[in-house]
Parts: C-alpha cells; structure tokens; sequence
C-alpha cells in the first residue's frame, strides 16, 4: 500500500452512511429494486425530500465520538440519485425541497472534525435512460425484459458515470478514500446478464480516480483489483488474503442488517456484539466499516444514537488496543483475541473465565499487566508444566504458559481488556 495510505491501517475503524431518497420508503435501500418500483412511481420520493435536519456537523461528532476516524457517504446508490450539486443531471439533491449540496456541507463538516473524508459511489444507476436493464433492475422480470434495452446506450451512460466522477473527485478537494459499488459480471437471468469492468471502463475509471486525487484509497468492486477488499456482511475466519499473500481489508457491516434507513428492522445487534466485531478484525489485520442510515429527515435515529455511543463509550477507555494495532504472534486462549502494537499485546476477553486466564508461549515474556480500562495491576505466574491440580493450585499448563490472576467480577465494560508489556 502506498505509504500515504498508512492512515488507513492505523485508524481501524470508520463510518459508513447510506442515505438517499429510499430513507424515505424506509424500507431498506434497494426498495426500488425489491418492489420493482418503476422509474416514474419512485420520482415521487424526490419531490418531497426536505432532509430539514441533516446536520453533518452532529454525524461527524457522533462519529469521533464512537470512535471512528473517517466517513464514507454515499454520494449516490443504485437508485441514481446525486447528493450533490451534478452539472450532469436534475435528478439531483439541488433540485429537491432541500435544495442544498448533501456533499459539500458533509465534506466541510468532517474537514472541520478531523476526519477522513470518504464517498461511495454506485456504479449501477436505475433512473437514467441509458442505462441498460440487467438482472438487478427493478424492472428484470418484466415481460420481454430485454427488449427494454432498445436505445439504451451504456457507451452514453459510462461518459456520464465518469463525468460525475470527475466532478466528485475535482470539486471538493482531498477526498481519501472511494468505495466503488458493484460489479457482477457473471449474473445471468431472464436473457439478461450483469455487468462488471466492460460496462464500467474500469481500467480508464481507476485510472481517472488516481489522476484526480493521487493519494486516494480504491476499494476492490470495479471487477480489478483494487488497494483493498472489502467483505460485506460477515467477519472473516483469518487474515484475507489474495493468491496465498496478506491484503489489506475492510469488514463493511450494519446495524440491523439494512444499509439504509429501515423503519421496521428491529433486528440490531447489542453494543457487544458490534465491539467484538470491531476487535475481532483488528485481530485479523482488518479494518471495521460500520453503516448509519440516517432518516428521510437526515438525522441518526435514536437506536444508533444509542449503538453508536455505547461504542464510543468503550473506545474512549480501550482505542489504543484498536488505533495502530493489528495481528499477533501469538495464539490467545479460547474466546478471547489478540490484538498487538509494538511491545503491547491487548488481551481481549469475550468470556470472563474464573480467575484464570492461559496464555500459551507468554512465558518469560512479559514485563508487566494491567486491565486497560483503569490501569490496574493484574498478577501473573508462569505454571510448572510438572505441578499436578490439587486443591487450590491449578493444574500444569504446557511449557511457556504464563496464567493471569484475575479478579472474580469482570470490569463494568461491554469486552474487558488485559493490557500485556512485553520485555
């Protein structure tokens, strides 16, 4: 990776927001395309998105405060509609109640918390005229699907999709980081098939991205590789990797399941849950990318409020076992993982075992162990592998085991953490 993308790595953790015209469906962002909702029956959406309490200022502290240090937000999804001011069509946020640039202000607003600034940018696009039915469009099970394709022109369309990319990356300054989305080339249904790097020009496209802004991270959906993968919606079993070598990755997950806002998903995952994903990744080299969708009226529900500061509430007491860290050496005992910065290795315990804690190959290695969250000692020895269980004493560990004596009450913190100084 280029070394001006060591940012990336560092930080660990980042936001991703979809929001566009299906928060006010509120039934999940590919409403359009679930419903087989027609370009025309879906434009109501756009006459009556007021958006009157989007505030990027209070998604960036919501954001720092979590813990996250960059925002990816989605400039426009399938549905096709620009969150910004495009010169290249009126189906635009501008030409909406709202009236005013989504980008611009997000941009400013994160600029002014010291976040890094990201967008997301569809590929697919089911509102414009040129774009070719394929077997996710909202309109692939019509009768005679293909034959919808009659004067659609994807040469016209791709000038367009690159000419809003170029608006993107020309007209807001910096811009660190561009998740493209998604490519499915080997789809094929209804006489219809998918699209990938022919469609997009993905070769000029990249090329395009890295002109306009030299620095930018590249997500891996344009059908060629990228500076990163990006597995959605599950956490890997290892380190990823591609043709047997290490990459660089980012988990992208929700809340509840839905990208955008979904009114009736109550199906979110506990404070917990999302923090031990978050570690989890670290422990495995990767990044977390977790998704807000705000309302139609632009502002973070109350469930994500909650989600959100119950993260940050851990983070405050723990980031340092996130930030700059990453895989370890070394084999942590049973529900429990490792992450490692240097000569700190962070014990993250999911279940809180009975006094003791194993940790195999630790022996003679450690200098000094404190629970993280408030700097208290935690004794430790190291086992004779001869020594028997017998009444108090516990049994002989393998050779290079070094046992932490814990206290019986876990810390009052959502994923307790042992910080180990190694000699």
């Amino acid at each position: 990776m280029n070394p001006e993308h060591a940012w990336f790595t560092h930080d660990r953790f980042g936001m991703f927001v979809h929001w566009g015209l299906y928060a006010l469906p509120a039934r999940h962002e590919w409403v359009m395309n679930r419903e087989r909702i027609h370009t025309e029956d879906y434009e109501k959406y756009f006459d009556y998105f007021e958006a009157d309490l989007y505030d990027p200022n209070a998604w960036a502290r919501a954001a720092k405060d979590a813990g996250m240090k960059y925002v990816v937000l989605t400039t426009k999804h399938h549905e096709g509609f620009a969150m910004w001011d495009s010169a290249l069509t009126d189906y635009k946020v501008t030409k909406t109640p709202h009236g005013k640039d989504v980008v611009a202000a997000y941009v400013e607003a994160l600029r002014e918390a010291d976040l890094k600034v990201g967008f997301y940018h569809s590929l697919i696009d089911w509102h414009h005229r040129d774009y070719t039915v394929d077997t996710v469009h909202p309109r692939r099970d019509d009768e005679n699907a293909p034959a919808l394709n009659e004067g659609r022109d994807m040469n016209r369309y791709r000038e367009y999709l690159h000419g809003q990319v170029r608006e993107l990356l020309t007209n807001y300054g910096q811009i660190d980081y561009i998740f493209y989305d998604f490519s499915f080339p080997n789809q094929q249904a209804n006489g219809l098939k998918g699209k990938g790097r022919d469609d997009w020009g993905s070769p000029e496209l990249i090329k395009l991205t890295r002109e306009l802004q030299p620095n930018i991270i590249v997500n891996d959906r344009l059908d060629i590789p990228g500076d990163l993968v990006t597995p959605e919606q599950y956490q890997p079993s290892g380190p990823m990797l591609r043709d047997g070598q290490p990459v660089i990755w980012e988990a992208c997950q929700t809340l509840n399941g839905s990208w955008g806002y979904d009114r009736d998903n109550h199906d979110y995952k506990s404070v917990e849950m999302l923090i031990k994903m978050l570690v989890d990744g670290v422990s495995k080299d990767g990044n977390l990318l977790l998704n807000v969708g705000p309302t139609g009226r632009g502002n973070f529900d109350p469930r994500a409020i909650e989600s959100l500061a119950g993260i940050g509430e851990w983070m405050t007491l723990h980031n340092r076992s996130i930030y700059g860290a990453g895989a370890s050496e070394f084999t942590p005992p049973p529900d429990a993982r490792y992450t490692q910065n240097g000569k700190r290795l962070y014990l993250h315990l999911f279940s809180w075992p009975m006094r003791h804690a194993h940790l195999p190959g630790l022996a003679g290695k450690v200098a000094y162990a404190q629970l993280l969250n408030d700097a208290s000692e935690i004794r430790y020895t190291e086992t004779d592998p001869n020594q028997a269980a017998q009444n108090t004493t516990p049994g002989g560990q393998p050779p290079g085991t070094l046992t932490l004596n814990l206290p019986i009450q876990a810390p009052d913190v959502a994923v307790p953490v042992v910080e180990i100084f190694l000699k």
